[in-house]
């Protein structure tokens, strides 16, 4: 199969390369948008993160990315009750350092949250997001993986969990390593929804994340995507809604196929309205265990 795969290739390709002309398309102005991602989680405050997008092709770097990052927005959240302003903070626990961040504003379970930005240049962008009720997990376990053959203290955090009976819940996986791991961290592949599991209870297995452009040793060798024995792992095991769901799988698609130039297009699901990105309650549950 793969060697009839490759003969129908070459004859299209010197093609392709025999039928060429330069031609110059005139692409419109891309018109920034606002990229947005935020969070609240029962007993904590909302935080925010606001960027501009930029042209698909225009640079992607440092710089660019600096030059992106929008501080001077008034951003608002409210439960309905209580309203309030979020302050522009330094924290370096997050990828984007630039954090808006509540104070009035405690999650609750069950409570709805809308999400206001504005910004001196015009641009606005809504949304709302609802805490829904953690589901903790049934068990947790570690085991060590088969390969690679040459290593015997690697392998992934195992759960157990139980669907409540009826479509619509969704979740979202994030863990830490205590002592390693400043912050929680989403493998790939890290939300889902019941929409075949319904009702069920099974086992799964996630791998271990890693934040974009890790520097540190573990994220570069043989223990990449890899758990160790000894290690102290939190679980934080999150309930998110079916459109937050929708955004995390679609964007997680894009990232896997940044470069593939026969990938098919696709859309982003967000759920901010005149912008771009998620504003999403979890619903988180924690739980801890030693990889043995």
């Amino acid at each position: 199969m793969r060697m009839k795969k490759i003969i129908y290739l070459l004859p299209l390709f010197a093609m392709l390369a025999g039928c060429t002309k330069d031609i110059t398309v005139d692409l419109p102005e891309a018109n920034p948008k606002l990229v947005i991602e935020g969070g609240i989680e029962p007993g904590g405050i909302p935080w925010v993160i606001i960027s501009k997008s930029v042209g698909y092709f225009d640079p992607v770097d440092s710089t660019t990315l600096a030059n992106n990052i929008v501080t001077n927005a008034t951003v608002i959240v409210s439960d309905g009750t209580t309203t309030d302003t979020l302050v522009l903070t330094f924290d370096p626990n997050y990828i984007i350092p630039l954090v808006y961040k509540g104070s009035n504003v405690i999650g609750q379970v069950g409570r709805t949250y809308t999400l206001s930005v504005t910004t001196p240049d015009g641009k606005s962008a809504t949304s709302t997001t609802t805490i829904p009720t953690p589901l903790p997990l049934d068990s947790l376990w570690f085991l060590v993986e088969p390969e690679p053959s040459n290593q015997d203290s690697l392998g992934f955090v195992w759960a157990h969990m139980s669907d409540p009976a009826g479509l619509g819940n969704g979740y979202r996986w994030f863990a830490k390593r205590l002592h390693k791991d400043d912050v929680f961290v989403p493998p790939f592949g890290s939300a889902f929804d019941d929409k075949f599991i319904d009702g069920k209870s099974f086992d799964f297995a996630y791998t271990r994340g890693s934040l974009p452009g890790s520097s540190a040793p573990d994220d570069n060798n043989a223990e990449r995507n890899y758990f160790k024995l000894g290690d102290t792992i939190v679980v934080k095991f999150c309930s998110i809604g079916q459109k937050e769901v929708d955004f995390f799988r679609t964007y997680e698609i894009e990232v896997s196929n940044n470069g593939n130039p026969f990938a098919a297009p696709g859309v982003i699901k967000s759920n901010i309205v005149n912008g771009l990105g998620v504003w999403c309650g979890y619903g988180a549950a924690l739980d801890t265990l030693v990889a043995q």
